[in-house]
């Protein structure tokens, strides 16, 4: 069985929808959800759905007891689903090519430190792109650097806002996300 870790930093809805389509699935489920911020919402997720859930300090927690924490739910991948931490380097090289991140852009545009959630649909929406959408990458040691394994653009409308773009680029999250990390862990991608 292959047993998924979802690391984020907030709501958890890429957590809850990831979740919800493993359920019942014979080759991959979901072990273990990782926060980095004790306020997420995501913990409540976690509890609702009876998902074993941690809460990393990582100010007192160093990446080897985080490696321990993963070992001890029988961890085989990663993904992160709103997780605004760089992943330290010995998980990394630990979880080499075993950790999937989801970006709500059309990388290597608008990706990087500091480009996440409504930050990347301000700035689509600045530079008038003609377009946005999705990245599906693995995570290497730089924000937003990992090999690309799926894009899906929509259009960016002339009347989109913020809240009006970030809601279709949801849509395309929820639908795809989970799918991908399903083909990539069977190696049917």
């Amino acid at each position: 069985m292959n047993t998924l870790a979802l690391f984020a930093s907030g709501s958890g809805s890429n957590v809850e929808n990831i979740y919800k389509y493993f359920v019942g699935n014979d080759k991959v489920k979901v072990g273990l959800v990782l926060t980095d911020n004790k306020n997420a919402y995501v913990i409540e997720r976690a509890k609702k759905l009876n998902i074993p859930h941690v809460y990393i300090n990582y100010k007192e927690t160093s990446p080897d007891n985080v490696l321990k924490i993963l070992a001890s739910h029988k961890i085989t991948h990663i993904a992160l689903g709103g997780y605004l931490r760089l992943i330290p380097k010995t998980i990394i090289r630990q979880f080499k090519n075993k950790i999937l991140n989801i970006h709500p852009s059309l990388l290597p545009k608008h990706g990087g430190k500091g480009y996440y959630g409504d930050y990347v649909h301000r700035s689509v929406l600045k530079e008038n792109d003609k377009e946005s959408g999705i990245t599906i990458h693995l995570v290497n040691e730089e924000y937003d650097k990992g090999k690309v394994l799926f894009q899906k653009s929509i259009s960016v409308l002339d009347e989109d806002t913020v809240s009006s773009l970030s809601s279709r680029i949801h849509e395309l999250e929820y639908k795809f996300f989970p799918q991908i990390i399903e083909k990539y862990i069977l190696n049917k991608l």
